[in-house]
């Protein structure tokens, strides 16, 4: 049974001017490891998402989910 792992890792370098390489080299990873999980076809081991989350400067949860994401400006977040 696989079950997916949704994340952010994407909209967050993006949102930091970062390429996947530089990324990855700021974890110790491979470049292409990077772009396995922004696909979801890698799920991280806790350590390598603990890590994502401490270089982000945000909470694991904020990266990842089990769930999907809430697209940006959906009706969930209209005031």
């Amino acid at each position: 049974m696989s079950e997916s792992i949704f994340n952010r890792i994407a909209m967050l370098r993006a949102e930091r001017g970062l390429s996947r390489r530089e990324l990855a080299d700021a974890l110790g990873v491979h470049y292409q490891t990077i772009g396995y999980l922004e696909r979801g076809e890698y799920s991280p081991s806790l350590h390598l998402a603990l890590r994502i989350a401490e270089y982000f400067e945000v909470p694991v949860e904020v990266v990842f989910s089990i769930r999907p994401f809430p697209r940006l400006g959906s009706s969930e977040h209209s005031a």
